[in-house]
């Protein structure tokens, strides 16, 4: 060896600036694990973003992970147990658990926290600091299961009586978005969106001092009702500019049988028979809260480039469900269509195709598979779902779900598959068929045609199976007789 080498090394060795192979602490050249963001919107559909098709919303921040990642077009929860699918939705997420399997996790709190086995518990024994600011909605205490927490809200803002059945007419102006009064997001002083932002800030500015990885879990209560946002963003969005969706109905004729009816809360918002102009009233207000939480999406985006830890790490931002705020008559997100169904889901970070798009069915909750691969986790047994990165990378291209499954306590089922949809209504004992790839908007019901007899047929004897692997114990067989069974 030259002598001149040798002695340099030797002195980096005696300083401790060389470490020897076999020393049991990691070398400075190794890469830090990533960061981990997860950002979650409540109530947003999949087509509420401009970048992905509405030209009427203005989403600049979202456009921007749109053109920096990858998303994933069809991303589906499962739905829910009850009404609050918001709930079944986060409990699936942070559990990794199918739906009724899920259900029954989040039902023994204490047990599901004992056995460390949720999400940000898994974050935390991989090394990250794990945070988590806004909308919790799961049994186990937030602060139980994450290391650091802030704002932990609940399902959502206090809603107020003027809040429901409006507007009645043109002069029913009594409702304001951007009025206090109301309290809701501006209980407390602050718009609950806002804070969620200035707490990511103040964590990501602490975290650039610190060498752990961090895994940041900011969840927006909006754009769930009530569905309030400064005076400037309900400006930006004129009603006479607002359209009322093409799938529209005075009222869906099932509504009361599939659970989706005039007592449900979520459709009490606005007044039954449905009617344009409180549509576009509703639909100017969700316009405006969903641009309301954009901006502060470009808030936590910024402050990630200022601390210089962008370009490690990797931000996922999704739904936890979508609404229909109109569509098929309806205003909630109690039902199997998927302007309900169906969100937004990019991803973003290291090494991920610019402005790519996904086709393959996927389910959001997927998501919690990602980043536990992404953080050097082997997936336990016990998680369901199924990392996306191999579709987000290129290197897979279809979905390892056979067909998609979706449910609402024992009053609505669907699957979907092959780019048919099957909706069934057991205390109707109705079912209805869509093609969704050539009727993405789902208002030609194909069902009771004769040419699709069999089609329906299969897609039922399919959705008994997929029944099966998913614990669901409706007894679909008994409602709608032998159409499960295998014509041979």
């Amino acid at each position: 060896m030259n002598k001149t080498i040798g002695k340099i090394l030797l002195l980096l060795i005696l300083s401790g600036t060389l470490v020897a192979c076999t020393s049991g602490e990691p070398r400075e050249s190794e890469p830090k694990q990533p960061n981990i963001v997860f950002i979650f919107a409540d109530d947003q559909s999949f087509n509420m973003i401009h970048a992905l098709g509405n030209h009427e919303l203005i989403t600049p921040n979202l456009d921007r992970l749109v053109d920096e990642g990858v998303t994933f077009t069809h991303a589906y929860n499962m739905g829910a147990w009850n009404g609050a699918v918001c709930l079944a939705s986060r409990a699936m997420l942070n559990t990794g658990r199918f739906v009724w399997r899920a259900h029954k996790a989040v039902g023994d709190p204490q047990g599901l926290q004992s056995e460390g086995s949720t999400w940000a518990q898994l974050m935390a024994r991989a090394g990250y600091e794990t945070y988590m600011t806004g909308k919790w909605h799961v049994s186990v205490p937030a602060d139980s299961i994450f290391q650091v927490t802030n704002h932990i809200r609940p399902g959502m803002p206090n809603q107020t009586p003027e809040g429901y059945n409006r507007p009645l007419s043109e002069n029913d102006t009594i409702w304001k978005p951007w009025d206090t009064k109301f309290g809701g997001y501006w209980k407390g002083g602050k718009h609950w969106s806002e804070i969620v932002a200035d707490d990511a800030e103040q964590f990501i500015a602490q975290s650039s001092q610190s060498a752990q990885p961090f895994f940041m879990y900011l969840a927006f209560n909006a754009p769930h009702d009530p569905r309030q946002s400064p005076k400037e963003y309900v400006d930006m969005y004129p009603l006479e500019n607002v359209a009322v969706p093409q799938n529209f109905l005075q009222e869906y004729p099932y509504k009361e049988e599939m659970g989706a009816g005039k007592d449900l809360r979520d459709e009490r918002l606005a007044p039954f028979p449905r009617t344009e102009y409180s549509i576009k009233v509703n639909r100017q207000e969700y316009n405006a809260i969903t641009t309301h939480m954009d901006a502060q999406v470009g808030r936590i985006l910024a402050a990630l480039e200022k601390s210089g830890q962008l370009e490690n790490t990797y931000i996922f931002f999704s739904a936890d469900h979508g609404l229909a705020v109109g569509s098929h008559g309806l205003v909630g997100k109690q039902n199997m269509y998927d302007h309900s169904v169906r969100v937004p889901l990019m991803v973003v970070g290291p090494g991920i195709p610019e402005n790519r798009k996904v086709d393959a069915d996927v389910y959001l909750q997927d998501i919690m598979a990602s980043a536990i691969e992404l953080a050097g986790i082997e997936k336990p047994e016990y998680v369901e779902f199924n990392s996306l990165m191999g579709l987000a990378y290129g290197q897979e291209t279809e979905s390892v779900y056979p067909e998609i499954y979706g449910c609402y306590t024992h009053t609505q089922r669907m699957i979907r598959d092959d780019g048919y949809k099957l909706i069934v209504y057991p205390e109707a004992k109705v079912m209805r068929l869509y093609d969704v790839k050539n009727d993405p908007l789902e208002m030609n019901d194909l069902a009771a045609l004769p040419e699709n007899q069999d089609m329906v047929k299969r897609l039922f004897r399919q959705l008994v199976e997929l029944q099966k692997e998913m614990d669901d114990e409706l007894d679909l067989i008994s409602i709608f007789g032998n159409m499960a069974i295998d014509e041979r």
